[in-house]
């Protein structure tokens, strides 16, 4: 069973910068892709980041692009999402998720980490 754990949420001031991570166990880590989701109250989620495998390939939507850097260690089994600048519209809930790239979907994912940005 592989089981991802999110951590580093918080509050903070817009502006302010946060570094979530993800610890994996179970499985095999340096085969997955992963990313980091978002979904606030009333919106629908939204992935804001993803990671192949060996890192060599990122994604970021233009809603984060500048501003978050996802990055991963293999040998810890661990993914991390940078975030700075934050703003307003950040806070929502935060989960990381992994899928095999055979996998159309991502099929482990986390419990989540809440972000809240205020002014």
């Amino acid at each position: 069973q592989v089981q991802l754990v999110e951590s580093g949420g918080g509050s903070v001031q817009t502006g302010g910068s946060l570094r979530l991570s993800c610890a994996a166990s179970g499985g095999t880590f340096g085969t997955y892709s992963m990313a980091w989701f978002r979904q606030a109250p009333g919106k629908e989620r939204e992935r804001v980041a993803t990671i192949t495998s060996n890192g060599g390939f990122t994604y970021y939507p233009d809603s984060v692009k500048g501003r978050f850097t996802i990055s991963r260690d293999n040998t810890k089994n661990s993914l991390y999402l940078q975030m700075t600048s934050l703003k307003a519209e950040d806070t929502a809930v935060y989960y990381c998720a992994a899928r095999t790239v055979s996998a159309s979907q991502y099929m482990y994912w986390g419990q989540g980490t809440q972000v809240s940005v205020s002014s």
